[in-house]
């Protein structure tokens, strides 16, 4: 019987990873994405980062360069790469022989076409994850961390080797029912755990973690 794994996305204080690490996140991302308000810089991300132990430390980039990519990994503080943009498997694969390090690849959902991207990364990425695309007429959207969800039931029949991780719109409310009608054995939030876009809520953290780690043997029992 194993619990899910469960990543708490955009930290950019001491106070909220600290709660995340100790409520028991398997893993935390740092935002380096400007224009979102959860963004950090490499410096701040050393930072945070720097005494954190036993949780997996993800780096989240849109189309980064190498050259972002370097600065970023030379904090020494990123044990794990997700990318966010239009990022190919051969980019994927790129960004893993240049980092030494796994590389999640996220795919934005709001139709079956979009879940079937994901075998074109199965084998190549170390990670999938499906989050929700934001409508073309949706003001001020980002690549994820939009606070939507999508329809979970395009995931049935999904058949990759490669580990995949639920995202989109995941709430201490609603991951329970998340988990069981998608057998997602990892999952993660951002907004989800937030009074408003960019300042995380420690108590949010705790509950979004108390409800995901108990669903996970729900859905065994």
């Amino acid at each position: 019987m194993t619990d899910p794994i469960v990543k708490i996305c955009g930290l950019n204080t001491l106070t909220v990873v600290d709660a995340a690490v100790a409520a028991g996140a398997d893993m935390i991302g740092f935002m380096f994405y400007p224009r979102s308000r959860r963004a950090v810089s490499p410096e701040l991300a050393r930072a945070l980062g720097e005494e954190v132990e036993g949780t997996t430390r993800v780096a989240i980039v849109v189309d980064a360069t190498d050259e972002e990519i370097d600065a970023i990994t030379a904090t020494g503080v990123i044990d794990m790469l997700q990318v966010h943009g239009g990022e190919c498997p051969a980019r994927v694969a790129e960004l893993k022989a240049r980092t030494g390090l796994p590389v999640m690849k996220a795919l934005r959902v709001s139709e079956r076409a979009d879940v079937r991207e994901a075998l074109a990364f199965d084998g190549v990425a170390d990670w999938i994850l499906f989050d929700a695309k934001a409508p073309k007429d949706m003001k001020g959207a980002l690549p994820g961390g939009n606070g939507l969800s999508f329809d979970w039931t395009l995931l049935e029949g999904l058949e990759v080797a490669t580990p995949w991780m639920l995202s989109g719109g995941l709430t201490a409310d609603n991951v329970a029912d998340a988990i069981r009608l998608t057998g997602a054995r990892a999952v993660d939030t951002s907004s989800g755990v937030e009074d408003k876009p960019g300042q995380k809520n420690p108590e949010r953290i705790r509950a979004f973690l108390r409800a995901a780690k108990s669903a996970q043997l729900e859905t065994i029992e």
